[in-house]
């Protein structure tokens, strides 16, 4: 069938679910479809079974598409490390640090590894469904474009183009885009569709036809809001909800400033007996949290100042004198020691780093990553899911481990309040998720992975209702 491109009139404008949907749509209908990103910018990585990373939501989509993660499903990624500089992941692996002036320097050298995967994937599959990243309207970044019309013109992949009504102006944001973008870049776009819209859908009919009239491209469809799109996992921080609407045990867990793999705590938001807060910077910490959650960060000793400056550690102080307890996760886990040594410069400048001192552990850093998938057992319950951090971490504490994956992993303080583990995607598995809850006295209600399923074929369906998947498919070559 070849392959088919979706593109948004700008980032967050719901790309990554629309390719979602569209991927569960065909293998519904036994297509052997797998999803591509050319490029993309998250911190929210997942480790593909050949020790790999890619983001987040492509690995949503091999799930969509019954597939496992692969590499080739997102060649380029970007973390950022800090407002003007990220690690440039190429085809699973750390390359090198790029500072945002420099990084449109790589990009010609990044084509090759993004062309090369993306035609291993098509001549692997009937149908390879791509995604863009942020809006061919970037006219600025054109040139030396890799991620929207620059990968559509090289690869020779039509192009539907997306809108987000709910974000309002959605007629200017893809009349604007044909006005402003390449009249052969506007030539590869084969039809528009609406996203994300509320309401009585005849209110919109004479936009539709005003689009139509000015861009003469046809409109493919509207697709009405989605609200079960919040229990599938978030690719960036700005999706994060503050808190969900369970009730019971309460767990807070700060916005840290370069957040990463946040979406190990969706099991925990989606379960009816607990509470999660998101406290985003600038609010303190619950006082009536039974746990915080330090999740992970691109970013450790970073954050670990972001923290102080929000005045966490006060805050943290303050939980434990209540008799809370806390978790750290990777990042998180490696702020809880005593200090963090980066000799090096691995994770920013070269120097050490106090600790928040709550567990007896040092943490160096190392220039090789850790990537891997691991499996083992914790609180008497098998545990599986995956390790992504370049540091390690030793000391008093690492003599009660948070978990065997076979070997020992993370640290626990001697009162058993205070715990860390490297181990993303710890919650979920059920089976530890109902143990780690029954120690708050709080009762587990959830097949997690069924839920995510389930939520896959009901977006799928609603896609199915509101556009004519075979038309769309159609356009694929």
């Amino acid at each position: 069938m070849g392959a088919l491109m979706i593109q948004g009139t700008g980032s967050n404008v719901g790309k990554s679910l629309l390719v979602a949907g569209l991927c569960r749509a065909a293998r519904r209908r036994g297509i052997d479809v797998a999803p591509f990103k050319p490029q993309n910018m998250s911190n929210n990585a997942a480790v593909t079974p050949d020790g790999g990373e890619i983001g987040r939501a492509q690995a949503l989509q091999a799930r969509a598409a019954g597939l496992a993660p692969s590499v080739h499903m997102n060649p380029v990624l970007l973390k950022p490390e800090t407002d003007r500089a990220a690690q440039v992941v190429v085809q699973g692996h750390a390359a090198t640090r790029a500072a945002a002036a420099d990084y449109g320097a790589l990009k010609a050298r990044l084509m090759g590894a993004v062309l090369d995967s993306f035609a291993r994937l098509r001549t692997t599959h009937e149908l390879v469904l791509v995604e863009g990243a942020g809006s061919p309207a970037e006219v600025n970044l054109r040139a030396r474009d890799i991620a929207n019309m620059g990968f559509a013109r090289a690869a020779d992949v039509p192009v539907v183009l997306a809108g987000d009504i709910d974000r309002g102006g959605v007629i200017a944001q893809i009349v604007g885009t044909q006005a402003v973008i390449d009249p052969a870049d506007a030539a590869m776009i084969r039809g528009f569709v609406i996203n994300r819209f509320r309401g009585d859908p005849s209110l919109f009919d004479a936009g539709r036809r005003f689009i139509v009239e000015r861009t003469g491209w046809p409109d493919l469809g509207l697709v009405p809001w989605f609200p079960d799109a919040v229990r599938l996992p978030a690719e960036d921080a700005v999706d994060l909800r503050r808190a969900s609407g369970g009730g019971g045990l309460h767990i807070a867990c700060p916005m840290l400033s370069r957040i990463a793999n946040f979406d190990d705590l969706d099991p925990l938001a989606a379960e009816p007996a607990v509470r999660l807060s998101m406290v985003p910077p600038g609010h303190a910490l619950p006082g009536d949290a039974d746990l915080v959650i330090l999740p992970g960060t691109k970013s450790t000793r970073g954050d670990l100042a972001f923290l102080r400056e929000q005045g966490w550690d006060i805050d943290l102080a303050a939980h434990l004198r209540r008799g809370g307890r806390v978790l750290g996760i990777c990042g998180g886990y490696q702020m809880l020691g005593r200090v963090i040594h980066d000799p090096e410069g691995h994770d920013g400048s070269p120097g050490s780093t106090p600790g928040l001192g709550l567990l007896d552990i040092e943490t160096r850093m190392a220039p090789e990553k850790r990537l891997t998938r691991i499996a083992g057992r914790a609180l008497g319950q098998p545990v599986e899911g995956y390790e992504i951090h370049m540091g390690r971490s030793e000391g008093p504490d690492c003599a009660r481990p948070f978990a065997h994956i076979p070997e020992p992993d993370g640290a626990t303080s001697p009162d058993g309040r205070v715990a860390g583990t490297y181990l993303h995607g710890l919650f979920s598995g059920d089976g530890f998720r109902a143990a780690w809850l029954g120690q708050f006295g709080a009762a587990s209600a959830l097949d997690y992975g069924a839920g995510v399923d389930e939520v896959l074929d009901r977006l799928a369906g609603h896609l199915e209702t509101h556009l004519d998947i075979d038309r769309l498919f159609a356009l694929a070559r």
